[in-house]
């Protein structure tokens, strides 16, 4: 009996584009050339997003993009990732191709931590995000009530549940932790 190895190869951006398209409890992201399943957020996880948004389009400059579920190409051919909440800047929302999605990270990425998450992928995550555009990185955790913030200097700052988040930009504004964990304890 011959038993052959199997041959994965290394799928690019636009491969993975011309997958059908995702439907069901999970969805597909692109990480290193291969596709790996995610599953769709619950509710406790959509009600973060949503404050998070809102929160910070409030304080975003004009003509800036904030939005949930961003999808984003942090490395150009073998990645292709979703934000949970991301903002882009004027400047690079002017530059971007709307036929494609954000090169680059986007300057602010937000993850709000899921069951599903590991450590390792969350730490590679704020890695390649502040080494390709991003400003800071911020993982919100629900169970324990705080949010890191991450920038490319690698330094990390958590803030509890009474803390206020600078936001890195506009004008001097912060965001409260309470108000972004608003609504995630019923």
């Amino acid at each position: 009996m011959k038993i052959m190895a199997s041959v994965t190869r290394t799928m690019t951006v636009e491969e993975f584009r011309r997958l059908p398209k995702d439907s069901g409890p999970v969805y597909h992201e692109l990480r290193h050339g291969e596709p790996v399943a995610v599953t769709r957020p619950k509710l406790k996880h959509s009600l973060v997003q949503r404050n998070l948004r809102e929160l910070l389009m409030a304080l975003a400059e004009p003509g800036s993009y904030v939005d949930t579920e961003l999808a984003y190409r942090p490395l150009p051919e073998y990645e292709l990732w979703v934000a949970d909440v991301a903002y882009v800047s004027a400047e690079r929302f002017r530059q971007a191709d709307p036929d494609d999605n954000i090169r680059g990270a986007p300057e602010l990425v937000v993850e709000v931590l899921s069951p599903s998450n590991t450590a390792a992928e969350i730490s590679e995550k704020v890695q390649i995000c502040l080494a390709n555009g991003s400003r800071e990185f911020w993982v919100v955790d629900v169970d324990r009530q705080q949010v890191k913030v991450t920038t490319p200097d690698g330094h990390t700052v958590t803030w509890p549940t009474d803390g206020e988040i600078p936001v890195p930009f506009g004008s001097h504004a912060t965001l409260k932790v309470a108000d972004i964990l608003r609504h995630s304890t019923r």
